[in-house]
């Protein structure tokens, strides 16, 4: 009978084990895949950039030092691969794209450009759907954090090398709003 009691145990312990560490693996692929998601919402605002510089340079072509800073900020956001990095990146971006409307305002016929017009809002969309992304990756990380950190799953993390990992934040409540691209 005893020996029924410890083999129930054991077998109970074991399923532990596995349920925790299929959790946890299962969070460290949607976290994963919410930082893909993000990627591919960052690389549409990078695909987006070009389209505008080169809309403004029609008009504004001698403010030549904005559209170098807008393609070199550009240019290191696409190259940073982990959220600190692209957190940095990012933020040099969105004021480099900020410079870059300032210097749009002085120009009425830009802005009242159709194909000025509609870069700001496909702009706008993408910023939205980036938030978005931000969201979903900042909470999937939260829950996959929390995972490894509570007890009991804490060591299984520990002992399966589940590390932790790196929220998507901006530096400031300023950068963390969608830069306003209309001009109307």
């Amino acid at each position: 009978m005893t020996g029924w009691i410890l083999l129930g145990v054991v077998a109970g312990v074991l399923l532990w084990v596995a349920a925790s560490y299929n959790g946890l693996v299962s969070l460290r692929v949607r976290s994963e895949g919410a930082w893909s998601d993000m990627d591919v919402q960052l690389k549409r605002r990078y695909d987006l950039i070009p389209n505008l510089v080169e809309t403004v340079k029609g008009y504004a072509g001698h403010e030549q030092k904005v559209f170098e800073q807008v393609t070199e900020a550009r240019s290191r956001a696409m190259q940073a691969r982990d959220p600190k990095a692209k957190e940095g990146a990012e933020s040099v971006l969105a004021g480099t794209l900020k410079s870059l409307f300032a210097v749009a305002e002085n120009y009425p016929q830009l802005r009242a450009s159709e194909n000025f017009q509609g870069l700001q809002k496909a702009l706008a969309e993408i910023e939205e759907a980036l938030q978005a992304a931000r969201r979903y990756y900042n909470a999937v990380v939260r829950d996959y954090n929390t995972k490894i950190t509570v007890l009991p799953d804490v060591f299984v993390a520990r002992f399966a090398g589940f590390g932790p990992k790196e929220f998507f934040q901006l530096e400031s409540k300023e950068q963390a709003q969608v830069p306003k691209v209309s001009f109307s």
